[in-house]
């Protein structure tokens, strides 16, 4: 369980869907002038490079942010995307795409002085490299070395009664799936009104199907989920051919978003016949 680093597969299409959503996500928040948390419950390294490392072994950006980062040159992005790319442009301002932000760090991008980011990780060597990734943030930012699963227990209500809480852990643990399902639930019961977003991964395993049902059932006002296929599934069974996001208490704006910037990823980042994408929801 403890032996995933995402610096395999920072920027992969998987981060690219994620990342585009809790970008609109945090820009919704700060646009009213009550601050917020971000709270994040599998927050890996926080910060990745491209162009060293372990990023460079599959090179999995490669088929994620590199087309859309090829694609903004000419300016034709729906806002979705092109609002994550100006993000991801922020830590690559000569325009060579040698470093990626994981989902804590577009969050310091996007903060205000105000707004708070409370970071879980297992990891014993990832949460080290976060450590040293966010030296200097001072108070705004709180770390916790254990298991978000569990741990943002502690931490909900925030006081400002405004939380982005993503939940996303690795899934190598066939059972991420149930306590993920158990952790929208207990967020929901301490805090309602919050805004969750859940990524998974779609692979060939039952639980993988099954979750987002699974998180339908549970209860509140309003959620949006969307998935991205960008292939058939691999003979045998073995690796990612997609992924989703789940968003409970989804703002208005999201939807349409997803609407222009689905058709435009299965485009740039669809591998063969079987890419594809599904929209799908429920709000008042």
């Amino acid at each position: 369980m403890l032996s995933y680093r995402h610096a395999f597969h920072a920027g992969n299409h998987a981060d690219v869907l994620k990342h585009a959503i809790v970008t609109h996500l945090l820009d919704y928040l700060t646009q009213k002038d009550k601050p917020f948390w971000y709270i994040d419950t599998h927050a890996g390294a926080g910060l990745y490079a491209l162009d060293e490392g372990y990023a460079t072994k599959k090179s999995e950006f490669e088929t994620g942010i590199a087309p859309l980062w090829r694609a903004a040159a000419d300016g034709q992005l729906p806002p979705l995307l092109q609002e994550y790319l100006d993000q991801v442009r922020t830590l690559n301002p000569d325009g060579r795409l040698r470093h990626y932000p994981g989902s804590p760090w577009l969050a310091w991008q996007m903060l205000r002085e105000s707004d708070r980011l409370r970071l879980f990780e297992l990891h014993s060597s990832e949460i080290q490299v976060l450590r040293e990734n966010f030296r200097g943030a001072g108070r705004r930012v709180m770390l916790y070395d254990g298991d978000g699963f569990g741990g943002i227990k502690a931490i909900l209500p925030p006081p400002p009664r405004r939380a982005l809480v993503l939940i996303d852990p690795s899934y190598e643990d066939k059972q991420d799936y149930a306590r993920t399902v158990q952790c929208l639930r207990d967020g929901l019961q301490r805090f309602a009104t919050g805004t969750y977003a859940v990524w998974y991964p779609q692979v060939q395993r039952r639980e993988s199907a099954q979750l987002p049902v699974q998180m339908k059932a549970l209860p509140f006002k309003s959620w949006l989920h969307a998935t991205l296929t960008v292939k058939h599934p691999v003979p045998g069974g073995l690796g990612l051919h997609g992924c989703g996001m789940f968003v409970a208490n989804p703002p208005w704006t999201l939807r349409a978003a997803l609407e222009a910037a689905l058709p435009a990823l299965v485009e740039l980042l669809g591998q063969d016949a079987g890419a594809t994408f599904t929209l799908e929801g429920e709000q008042p």
